[in-house]
């Protein structure tokens, strides 16, 4: 059975090669092609389910062409699965899922090089998430930003996704430079790429400045590529110009993907021996709640929809790394409910903004503003998402939130709380403002910034004919979506399996003997000690706050002429205007400099913390 830890990442590389080969064969097949990328990823995510379902007690390895390790010494190349890490991977290969079967109606001209490109972007995401080798790691991130690359200028002959596209490889190119000198830079000093080889070695020899400087430049790359402040420049161009399926894993997964990765360096590998977990723990939350913050304000200004949803997603990101960032079983188990939740919904958002571009052709909200009343089901199911996001009761999200909040609350950082709350009401309150202007035609029309006119108007249409109506595989994935973020929210055990394994994956010592000697590591002990995760009174309050919250923001920025306060002129966000011009350029010049001044920061605190 642990074959199927390798035919996971096999099974949509061979689909891949096949559809390339046999794509001139097949002509103008084009449904076929479809018919078999949709069939590949779906049978890719019930086996990641079933791989999760049974490493529910125990992680399993699998070795490529038998490799085991001797005497400790990894000679081969290993796939380590556990039950976040197949999660993870499972729900990507849902959002893969979902995605082309969007895409079957909403391209109706396709070359085959896009289900190629989505399959081994999928390859990329399982593999990223399995792999016990930290130059693997890279490797299956790269096999990911190739196809992600190639997928933001599948458009080549606009000048945007050219643009978005090269902003997009160069900076997450400058993270891959980074990540890999510090691979060098640990390889040369331990002698291996296996991380939990690496993580006995370590541990056994106390960590100099050449280690702590690998550990600075391995995460400095994943900081990058997860789109955190200051690095999170190539987010929103990318978005605003890559076909809307595709947006939907950028969003979803592969912001998330680069968090899973710092998680995963940090505990396989350096965790046990760093120490000074106070100070590491402590630049983590600080850099979380500054992407929290910075993306949520950017998020409420923005006319953009898919600009928009991306900054929305910078913030949730920034959420994430502060749930990771606790170093706390709770705090990861928060950080790994919060993203299922957040990627179910942000995908049905990215999807429902694609019926909308696919039936009225833009995705300027200002344009936009009633003209979608009679996309009822769509709206519906937008503002339903929306209400996801901002932690409405019982979405996945508003669990994983909460769980987030209780471990920073009992850990003596109770103001994490107030500031997500304001984070939450300001991103979800933009998505809501958007559903209620743009479905239901509520409020005012808003004023026409030329600033952000002339960005939404660059976006095209991406479908050429069929725009008089919605298929019904266009509008069943989002909403299948949405259903599954409130089943998830539901399910009573959900905290508590996933800080289960959330207490698995931060045992390095465990990982250690699994991976090198084959253990099968059990821990009721850790498991009864755990954390509480039932929902309480206050639990509930702080998410319908939330929502209530988004929700009065939202008719507060429709109405906004209308208020005594705002009658002079003054539009609420008009302030950050000029913020956002200067803050994000298009420059990638500016980028690659944001990057540098944030290396030197990140490292310098780490580096002067643990040394």
């Amino acid at each position: 059975m642990d074959q199927l830890l390798a035919l996971v990442v096999a099974v949509p590389l061979l689909a891949a090669a096949a559809i390339t080969g046999a794509g001139p064969l097949l002509g103008r097949r084009r449904r076929l092609l479809d018919a078999v990328a949709i069939a590949v990823a779906a049978a890719v995510a019930v086996m990641l389910v079933v791989i999760m379902v049974r490493t529910a007690d125990g992680d399993e390895v699998y070795w490529f062409a038998g490799f085991r390790p001797f005497h400790g010494a990894a000679i081969g190349i290993d796939f380590e699965a556990g039950s976040l890490s197949a999660g993870l991977a499972a729900l990507a290969a849902v959002l893969v899922t979902a995605a082309m079967t969007f895409s079957w109606r909403y391209f109706e001209q396709v070359a085959t090089h896009y289900h190629t490109l989505m399959l081994t972007f999928l390859a990329g995401m399982v593999g990223f998430c399995l792999t016990g080798d930290i130059f693997d790691l890279f490797v299956w991130f790269e096999l990911m930003g190739v196809s992600a690359y190639a997928l933001t200028a599948y458009r080549p002959e606009e000048g945007g996704p050219i643009q978005g596209a090269l902003n997009f490889a160069i900076t997450n190119s400058v993270g891959a430079y980074l990540s890999l000198s510090g691979i060098a830079l640990i390889y040369g000093r331990t002698g291996a790429l296996n991380m939990a080889q690496i993580g006995v070695y370590i541990d056994r020899h106390p960590p100099d400045r050449l280690v702590v400087v690998a550990f600075v430049l391995i995460i400095s790359g994943l900081l990058i590529k997860s789109a955190i402040v200051p690095f999170h420049f190539w987010l929103a161009d990318a978005h605003a110009v890559a076909p809307t399926p595709v947006c939907v894993l950028f969003s979803g997964v592969m912001v998330e993907l680069g968090l899973y990765g710092i998680a995963r360096v940090y505990w396989s590998m350096f965790g046990q021996a760093l120490g000074h977990r106070a100070a590491i723990s402590h630049t983590f939350v600080a850099l979380g709640v500054l992407t929290a913050v910075a993306g949520a304000l950017f998020c409420f200004r923005e006319r953009h929809i898919k600009r928009l949803l991306a900054f929305s997603t910078i913030s949730h990101a920034g959420m994430f790394l502060t749930g990771i960032g606790l170093l706390t079983p709770l705090g990861l188990a928060g950080a790994a409910v919060y993203v299922i939740g957040h990627g179910l919904v942000k995908a049905a958002l990215f999807l429902c903004t694609g019926i909308v571009l696919h039936r009225l052709g833009s995705v300027n909200e200002t344009w936009l503003h009633g003209r979608g009343r009679h996309l009822r089901v769509t709206g519906v199911v937008f503002t339903l998402a929306g209400l996801g996001l901002a932690d409405l009761p019982p979405f996945a999200t508003f669990l994983g939130k909460g769980y987030v909040d209780a471990s920073s609350w009992a850990h003596g950082l109770p103001w994490v709380l107030p500031v997500f709350i304001a984070c939450t009401i300001l991103a979800g309150g933009a998505v809501l403002r958007v559903a209620g202007g743009v479905f239901y035609g509520l409020g005012d029309a808003p004023s026409e910034d030329p600033e952000m006119a002339e960005m939404a108007s660059e976006e095209t249409t991406e479908t050429v004919s069929g725009r008089d109506r919605t298929p019904l595989t266009m509008i069943i994935p989002p909403a299948v979506l949405v259903a599954a973020a409130i089943a998830f929210g539901l399910i009573t055990r959900l905290g508590q399996v996933a800080q289960a394994a959330a207490i698995r994956f931060q045992d390095q010592a465990g990982y250690n003997a699994t991976v090198l000697a084959g253990a099968h590591i059990l821990h009721p002990v850790a498991a009864a000690a755990a954390e509480p995760t039932g929902i309480t009174v206050s639990d509930v309050a702080a998410g319908t706050g939330s929502a209530v919250g988004a929700i009065a923001l939202a008719l507060a920025a429709l109405y906004w002429r209308r208020l005594p306060v705002l009658r002079r002129g003054y539009e609420p966000g008009t302030g950050l205007t000029a913020a956002i011009q200067r803050f994000q350029s298009g420059v990638v010049n500016d980028y690659v400099a944001w990057i540098v001044l944030g290396l030197a920061c990140v490292g310098g605190a780490l580096a002067f913390a643990i040394t």
